[in-house]
């Protein structure tokens, strides 16, 4: 008989911003994002043969409809992987809440292999930018302390540095700097990840990897002052964290595959 030697890691996969709708009809800038959320899936199912967490990180639904909400458990589920979700800003928390019930989707802590990650809900009722309540830093706080030797990855839908495009820079974490005096304190905090901003970020800053991931639809054209998309594809972030606190990650695209964009939209 043939050893089996234990992964050294354990897989995350980040999907984020897939924008669904109640009539899986309905386009988003010309995309559509029920499609192009299933490219996606179907890429990761090629490509990672174990995933040991799935990060749902916000604007799951562009109409937070419980029929929009069905739907993408429905198709994150064919990953057969724990999964975690948060809201966007345009997902209606309560909304969310009723889709999750009876399921541990929200619950914000998840502890795998030497790690523990963190789910911060950073959306505001009717606002398109973000904040962390103080309930959700005391949350971040309590888990960060109780976290033990397990290293930490820490995910939010907004965005909690610029990431060079002012117009969406605009529309980020407001007042970031609170949160990144919390994770000062934590030198076990070994990378932040969020969505929002539809395109792909790694900087590493404070001794932490900072992230963004593509949208599972549309592309927001990096550098950009004002609002503008590109024609890249959507796609979706893998991470691996290793038992000895390193963290190796990537974001792959789906390819060989045509979505219709309104490229000269103005915003939706």
């Amino acid at each position: 008989m043939v050893a089996v030697t234990p992964t050294p890691y354990v897989t995350a996969v980040q999907l984020t911003d897939s924008h669904l709708f109640a009539s899986a009809d309905t386009r988003l800038l010309g995309m559509d994002t029920q499609h192009s959320l299933q490219h996606v899936i179907e890429l990761v199912q090629a490509e990672q043969p174990q995933i040991d967490v799935l990060l749902c990180t916000g604007d799951l639904s562009q109409d937070s409809s419980a029929l929009a909400y069905q739907r993408f458990a429905q198709m994150t589920g064919s990953l057969g992987a724990p999964m975690r979700w948060f809201a966007g800003n345009h997902d209606e928390r309560l909304a969310l809440q009723q889709a999750c019930a009876n399921t541990d989707y929200l619950e914000p802590v998840y502890d795998v292999g030497a790690w523990r990650i963190v789910m911060l809900d950073s959306s505001v009722a009717g606002k398109v930018h973000g904040e962390l309540t103080p309930a959700q830093l005391q949350m971040l706080a309590q888990a960060l302390s109780s976290a033990g030797e397990r290293y930490v990855l820490v995910a939010l839908h907004h965005h909690p540095m610029p990431v060079g495009s002012a117009w969406i820079d605009n529309i980020g974490l407001h007042h970031p700097e609170v949160l990144h005096a919390v994770l000062a304190r934590y030198p076990q905090v070994k990378a932040v990840l969020w969505g929002h901003v539809h395109q792909e970020f790694d900087q590493q800053a404070a001794g932490i990897r900072w992230l963004a991931t593509p949208s599972t639809c549309i592309q927001f054209t990096p550098r950009s002052a004002d609002f503008a998309v590109e024609e890249k594809a959507p796609g979706y972030r893998w991470l691996r964290l290793y038992a000895d606190g390193q963290l190796e990650t990537g974001v792959s695209r789906v390819q060989g595959v045509k979505f219709e964009l309104d490229i000269n939209s103005g915003g939706y």
